[in-house]
């Protein structure tokens, strides 16, 4: 098959995934429900997640069925490729695994941009704008510790670069080990 049509395929799927897993973390850290963005995230895919919801609980504020979609979308790119002929059958089994953790590598993305957001936003200005109050929703959870741990220069805190290269690190060292193991 075309190798521009997989490579689309692909984009469509990891941006999916991508909003699933945002979800995921809009409801694990009780952002606002309101937020314009909010409502966005929870429309696109509510479609894959609500029939899963009838299955798979919320344990807490763990969105379970979210989860299970992101993993399942990220799968689903393998089925495709199994019905083209790029993929063998015997070999789905390894690529839920592997869709599974490559979620891992969606939430470094996630909490790196994030934080790259909120740090711009604070130099030029823009913190009470309902993006970036969300996304500071959603990566203040990972930022915390780092907070704790350093404290900040005077007016300058340097936790947010401390939290990027953490995050560079283990995309960097980490998750290159795990993608060995299979």
């Amino acid at each position: 098959m075309d190798a521009g049509f997989v490579s689309l395929l692909r984009l469509v799927v990891d941006l999916y995934a991508t909003l699933l897993v945002v979800r995921l973390l809009l409801q694990l850290v009780q952002a606002d429900f309101f937020n314009p963005l909010s409502q966005t995230i929870f429309k696109l895919t509510a479609p894959i997640v609500e029939p899963l919801r009838r299955i798979l609980p919320t344990i807490g504020t763990f969105n379970t069925a979210a989860l299970a979609a992101a993993i399942l979308t990220k799968w689903g790119f393998y089925v495709v490729l199994t019905g083209l002929g790029n993929v063998y059958l015997s070999q789905l089994p390894i690529f839920l695994v592997i869709a599974a953790l490559s979620l891992l590598s969606t939430l470094i993305n996630i909490y790196f941009y994030g934080i790259l957001i909120v740090a711009i936003s604070s130099w030029i200005g823009t913190t009470n704008h309902p993006t970036v109050s969300l996304v500071n929703q959603i990566i203040d959870p990972f930022i915390r510790p780092f907070q704790k741990l350093i404290p900040p220069i005077g007016m300058i805190d340097i936790s947010p670069m401390v939290a990027i290269f953490t995050l560079m690190y283990i995309r960097n060292q980490l998750l290159p080990l795990l993608d060995n193991l299979f």
